[in-house]
């Protein structure tokens, strides 16, 4: 009787964790249909083609991969926490190269097209949360994983590592939803009022992005899914106390 409430926790929190790979995945899966099947497939040509490969792109790298990145420490909260680091590390690189990948793709069909570029609100929102989440990645790599950074360095930075991710991840999904608009007011605006087919799959695919990251959102801020603090963990909460009741690292000797 006295383990029925952490197997429910812990049952619960695997179908929260089932319930947000459904959503994410079902996201990948419209977007593919959508540009496959309404806006006449891929290629990397220089056509309307090569630019479908840029929502497809964004939303498995930025959105999916990068949820799913940050959810690691939710998911393996028991398992050695400098092999997470290097899933999370890993599952970001992958993010950032399929992000970048569709980035190439919608300059060169702009380029092939002779459109402007950069002049949306879509366009300069998506650019910043690339740029940022490049960024996230770099100084993670140095404050996490590479050698020879002081504990109250890390302590300082972590905080702000774990606020930018959930920035970053609400970024994505709001550029998505932009991006979503503008494509549809591009293709289909003479009748997007009248609820056709391919109007209505956008709208499905904007409400999957939107409940996937609020619920990687509860998921990452509940306390009873954080992972417990581990010695390396518990010193860094220690030096970040101090530094925030003192205003000043101390010293490790």
């Amino acid at each position: 009787m006295d383990n029925s409430a952490p197997r429910s926790g812990c049952s619960m929190f695997a179908l929260l964790v089932g319930t947000s790979q459904v959503l994410g995945l079902a996201s990948v899966v419209v977007t593919g249909v959508w540009m496959g099947h309404y806006n006449g497939g891929f290629a990397w040509d220089g056509s309307e083609q090569e630019f479908n490969m840029h929502p497809l792109c964004m939303v498995l790298g930025m959105v999916f991969l990068q949820g799913d990145a940050v959810l690691v420490y939710r998911v393996f909260r028991k398992e050695a926490s400098k092999n997470v680091k290097i899933l999370h590390g890993v599952i970001h690189l992958l993010a950032l190269i399929i992000s970048v990948v569709g980035m190439v793709a919608v300059f060169d069909f702009h380029r092939a097209a002779k459109y402007s570029d950069m002049y949306s609100l879509h366009s300069w929102c998506g650019m910043a949360t690339l740029v940022l989440f490049s960024l996230q990645w770099v100084m993670g790599l140095l404050f996490f994983l590479f050698p020879g950074a002081s504990s109250w360095l890390r302590a300082t930075y972590l905080p702000v590592h774990v606020f930018c991710g959930l920035v970053l991840l609400a970024m994505a999904v709001g550029t998505s939803l932009l991006g979503i608009t503008e494509k549809l007011l591009f293709g289909i605006m003479s009748t997007y009022s009248s609820f056709p087919p391919e109007g209505v799959l956008a709208n499905m695919l904007g409400v999957l992005l939107v409940c996937f990251g609020l619920l990687l959102a509860y998921l990452i801020t509940r306390d009873q899914y954080k992972r417990p603090p581990n010695p390396e963990e518990e010193a860094l909460a220690v030096h970040f106390k101090t530094l925030s009741e003192e205003g000043s690292p101390t010293s490790s000797d």
